[in-house]
């Protein structure tokens, strides 16, 4: 039922025209980054081959790109998850949804998982743009494998996030705002942290993802990222469960 649910909202996704504008924009951001970064490279490659420990393309390329999808994520994945819930609200689809023989757990999973396959498909063409670079040069492959990994993880803290700030009202751009001031607020008052201890280190998605785009993997990192989109999607189905209880 869940992977039912989840082909449904995929469907959906790519049955709105604002779909396929925002992915053609997307693309045409990544490789222009991906482009500029590359010929900046090459630019610089003659000074870094007099180097003993020259950093290679995967950390002068490959890095950057992932580190700017990750925020060009944070600012898009709210756009996606106001409409899972909100916006089935304000068009009174998600009532008839609630009164069909699912489980709230069915409900949640299958919109989360939808909206899940529908952004890794989005992101798809970035591991493609970094290993067409394997035609003519050497890839660290484990560190784009950690990135990807980090990506993932950090893409379902946002859905996760997002689906819940979604459940709390039938307004899409209030679910829209809400969800992307949460996010931008903990980016934010993690970059002006100070302390390495700060609770706003530990608390923030984009933190954990710079040890793998720096190549570290940390069990830590994977925890946290487990814990917290488990815990938003568990307050969403509370939510969820209360609405189809109480109204």
């Amino acid at each position: 039922m869940i992977r039912l649910l989840a082909q449904r909202e995929l469907r959906s996704l790519f049955a709105m025209p604002s779909t396929w504008f925002i992915l053609a924009i997307l693309q045409f951001i990544f490789t222009w980054f991906f482009l500029n970064t590359l010929q900046a490279f090459l630019e610089v490659q003659p000074q870094l081959a007099q180097l003993a420990n020259a950093p290679g393309v995967t950390t002068v390329v490959a890095v950057p790109l992932f580190n700017m999808v990750a925020l060009l994520l944070m600012m898009l994945v709210p756009m996606f998850t106001m409409r899972l819930i909100a916006e089935e609200r304000r068009n009174h689809s998600f009532a008839l949804l609630l009164s069909a023989p699912l489980s709230i757990r069915h409900i949640v999973l299958g919109k989360f998982f939808g909206l899940l396959a529908f952004l890794v498909l989005l992101i798809t063409g970035v591991p493609l743009m970094i290993y067409s670079l394997a035609l003519g040069t050497h890839l660290d492959h484990g560190l784009i494998l950690g990135n990807l990994l980090g990506l993932l993880l950090l893409t379902c803290s946002y859905v996760s996030l997002g689906m819940y700030v979604s459940s709390l009202t039938a307004h899409p751009v209030i679910a829209a705002i809400g969800a992307l001031a949460v996010l931008v607020g903990l980016w934010l008052a993690d970059a002006a942290a100070v302390a390495d201890n700060s609770t706003w280190h530990t608390i923030s998605p984009l933190n954990h993802f710079q040890n793998f785009n720096a190549g570290l993997f940390d069990s830590g990192d994977v925890i946290f990222f487990v814990l917290f989109s488990a815990v938003f999607l568990l307050l969403t189905m509370r939510r969820i469960g209360n609405n189809r209880v109480y109204g």
